[in-house]
């Protein structure tokens, strides 16, 4: 009723450790260690942070669930042991996969949230174990890590041991330096079956794309594909870009590259720099006016305007909407010469100002 998968007792473990060392060697012969600018506080976060969530962080979810479980809960123990395989692992992995799309972009959406996913995107190589770059606290309250326990414990073991195996497969591969897609679009013939691949699956491309820095190269999408391993939910609720291209710049902008231990422990240790976000009691403060900006585009290029009205280079973005809902517009100046750009935030034309800011002068 509960034998291990393939006779092998804790599966995954021996598999999940296999998916590193196999692209550990294909990156290490490719040059990736003799090309890679990392410091050590980017090796601490990436190496140490795979350590202490595979070692610590993921048994102590799986042991206090089984706590609550047996404690309050026993009737329901092995509960789905009796369950078809194939339909406990299908279930598992999109019951998995749709928690973690959603908190994902939550993390994105939401200033503490952002401030313990905000580690992922300053990393500006890719490279396996940035998929494990994240603040310590933010496994601890990512939901499908209590899914696992949960389904463990209603006796889905297996299905969990091949789901942990086959996501790890997607979403290593997806931030690894050697991406298998790059090479596969150059022959024409493939592309029907690269089209339904990345419409079911996280592709290296898009996933790269969400770790660009900026939306004005046409290819990155930070506030986009936060899949991790179907594409499907970004699909479903409007926020997939397909566009099979890399960006050349990975990371954030205006980082002030804080110690990692700001990055990694945060919210029990902070930056000691009193305007660095990740400092205790930072704000963003409004830096919208009730004037527009009178500005000078060149034809052909392309600007993101700020929509969030917290950043610093108005009317145009450098990224403080990080950690809201709100993203920037990008768009293209069709002539080159001077506009009005809105800086109240309030046009209904944008970015172009549409004179709404006068209606707000008259309230106050």
């Amino acid at each position: 009723m509960n034998e291990p998968l393939f006779g092998i007792p804790n599966a995954d473990v021996p598999f999940v450790m296999g998916i590193l060392i196999f692209f550990l060697l294909i990156e290490i012969f490719s040059g990736y260690l003799h090309r890679t600018k990392r410091k050590f506080g980017d090796w601490i976060q990436e190496l140490g942070g795979f350590l202490v969530l595979s070692l610590g962080t993921k048994a102590i979810i799986v042991s206090t669930v089984f706590f609550i479980g047996l404690n309050f809960f026993p009737q329901y123990q092995y509960a789905l042991a009796e369950m078809n395989f194939a339909l406990g692992l299908v279930l598992y992995l999109l019951i998995d996969d749709c928690l973690q799309y959603w908190y994902h972009r939550s993390a994105h959406e939401y200033e503490f949230l952002w401030k313990l996913h905000r580690a992922h995107h300053q990393a500006e190589e890719m490279g396996f174990f940035v998929s494990y770059r994240n603040a310590w606290f933010y496994y601890v309250i990512m939901p499908n890590l209590w899914w696992v326990g949960t389904v463990v414990f209603l006796g889905g073991v297996k299905a969990v041991a091949l789901g942990l195996i086959l996501k790890q497969l997607i979403v290593i591969s997806a931030h690894s330096t050697i991406p298998y897609d790059k090479f596969l679009y150059q022959f024409k013939f493939l592309n029907p079956i690269i089209s339904i691949w990345e419409r079911i699956f996280i592709t290296p491309a898009f996933h790269y794309a969400h770790h660009g820095k900026t939306k004005r190269d046409g290819i990155s999408d930070p506030n986009g594909n936060f899949g991790n391993m179907f594409s499907i939910w970004d699909q479903l609720f409007g926020t997939a870009t397909f566009n099979r291209q890399f960006p050349t710049e990975l990371g954030l902008e205006n980082d002030p590259k804080e110690h990692w231990t700001a990055s990694y422990f945060y919210p029990f240790i902070t930056a000691k720099d009193k305007n660095n976000e990740m400092s205790r009691g930072y704000v963003k403060e409004d830096t919208i006016t009730l004037e527009p900006a009178t500005i000078q585009l060149e034809k052909g290029e392309k600007y993101l305007w700020c929509r969030c009205g917290k950043s610093k280079n108005q009317p145009f973005c450098d990224s403080s909407h990080h950690g809201t809902k709100m993203t920037p517009l990008l768009f293209e100046a069709k002539r080159t010469g001077n506009v009005r750009l809105c800086n109240c935030k309030a046009t209904k034309a944008g970015p172009f100002c549409d004179d709404s800011h006068i209606e707000m002068k008259k309230d106050q």
